[in-house]
């Protein structure tokens, strides 16, 4: 049996969301292996639609066992919230159905914080985040003084660890003209919280091994997408973690060679959200009409998505980062009625060609887009679940993005319900 990573391979709501659902009902396990509560994933199942963040989307999903990495910040506080609002939905998670890993860092309000405040500069420069404390938890991580899960097990060491880490904040805080944290007031947040999340709380790698072992299909599922990947993103308009798809081992504590097929979720053109370059952004009324169309609106921030053109540079970057093995094209449908469509095949930077994103910040300022034109279709892609169902001029439109991106496409999306789509390849079976 093959498991599967899923990755978007854009910057992020590429609609990995319902892929995720559509493939969960096949596999036996779901896990999210980075990120936090700043990802967003609409799911549509009969009818009734959820908004997850933070969960993975497994949990829509009877007998399915979802799991949080230790990839994942996670804010123990949003955790219980988003819990809450599921189960006014139907939907029941307890330890039985979920895991978190013990070594999973916490956000805690002094990261949203900060978060905030550097948002807000009276410079006005500014990186675009969801303002929930996602990079400031990870910069802790990185620097050793982060508040685990584990760490919610034991009173003592909990507030030492406490001591610690606003050793660091309220010195930044000081310096930033704003008030410094309480130890024993945030410690008593945390002990009172503690005994609903600590009955999750699992050594997930040793779960996840043994899973491996009893066959059990697993579905590793990404949040954000590749070109917001800290280090292989548009830096430093980027998430603060790993997107790419070698992070689903390091951020779940399985070994690589698990990881068996790679799914790379495209939308059939491209957006973003929040700052940053955007080679193929229209300004103009076709990217209007993709936004109304697409209904772009980010599931977490409620900020309008800027759109544009297909980037078939930017998307075959991600394909050879994240060594994706098949893409899921989504969206097809928004594409309907168009009389030309456009693709970008190159960029050009300072009089050369050059087909690759730079990863310096300024020459990604600077490029611009090379566009090939093919014709747009009449008819309708909506809701096709055949090749068959397709307009001609859709087919070869796909068949296109293929040759430009050097991978082939396993599957194609054609509205937001889980059943519409069609599948050339199963990814679970490698």
């Amino acid at each position: 049996m093959a498991n599967v990573v899923v990755v978007g391979s854009q910057w992020g709501d590429e609609g990995k969301g319902k892929i995720v659902d559509w493939l969960s009902s096949r596999a036996d396990v779901v896990v999210r292996f980075q990120g936090g509560h700043n990802a967003g994933h609409t799911l549509v199942v009969d009818g009734i639609t959820y908004k997850l963040s933070l969960l993975p989307s497994g949990v829509v999903r009877g007998g399915k066992l979802s799991v949080i990495g230790n990839g994942v910040v996670l804010d123990p506080w949003a955790f219980l919230s988003e819990v809450e609002r599921i189960k006014d939905q139907g939907v029941l998670v307890t330890p039985e159905n979920l895991m978190i890993s013990e070594s999973a860092s916490l956000i805690l309000p002094i990261h949203s914080e900060l978060d905030g405040i550097r948002e807000n500069r009276v410079d006005g420069i500014k990186i675009g985040t969801t303002k929930r404390g996602i990079g400031p938890a990870y910069e802790d991580k990185i620097a050793r003084r982060a508040i685990r899960v584990c760490d919610l097990q034991d009173e003592k060491h909990l507030f030492s660890r406490l001591q610690n880490l606003l050793h660091h904040h309220n010195a930044l805080r000081r310096g930033l003209g704003h008030p410094e944290t309480n130890v024993d007031e945030l410690h008593k947040k945390l002990l009172e919280i503690a005994p609903k999340i600590i009955p999750f709380i699992s050594p997930v790698w040793k779960s996840l091994d043994e899973a491996r072992q009893n066959d059990k299909k697993i579905l590793f599922e990404g949040a954000q997408g590749a070109m917001l990947d800290i280090d292989h993103g548009t830096y430093p308009f980027v998430t603060s973690s790993n997107t790419i798809a070698g992070q689903a081992a390091a951020g779940s504590g399985v070994g690589p060679g698990t990881l068996n097929y790679i799914l790379g979720i495209t939308k059939a053109y491209t957006t973003r959200v929040g700052e940053g370059p955007f080679p193929t952004e229209l300004e103009d009324s076709v990217g209007q009409r993709l936004g109304e169309r697409g209904h772009e609106f980010g599931t977490v921030t409620g900020r309008q998505r800027r759109c544009g053109w297909f980037d078939a540079v930017m998307v075959n970057q991600a394909i050879i980062t994240s060594g994706i093995s098949g893409i899921s094209l989504t969206k097809l449908d928004v594409l309907d009625g168009m009389k030309e469509l456009k693709i970008c095949i190159a960029y050009k930077l300072d009089g050369k060609i050059i087909k690759r994103l730079p990863a310096n910040a300024a020459e990604q300022a600077r490029v611009e887009p090379i566009y090939e034109s093919l014709p747009g279709w009449k008819g309708s892609t909506r809701g096709a679940r055949s090749w068959a169902e397709l307009p001609a001029e859709a087919v070869k439109y796909v068949r296109r993005v293929e040759e430009l991106i050097g991978c082939p496409v396993s599957m194609v999306s054609t509205s937001p319900e889980r059943e519409d789509v069609i599948l050339m390849r199963d990814p679970f079976k490698g």
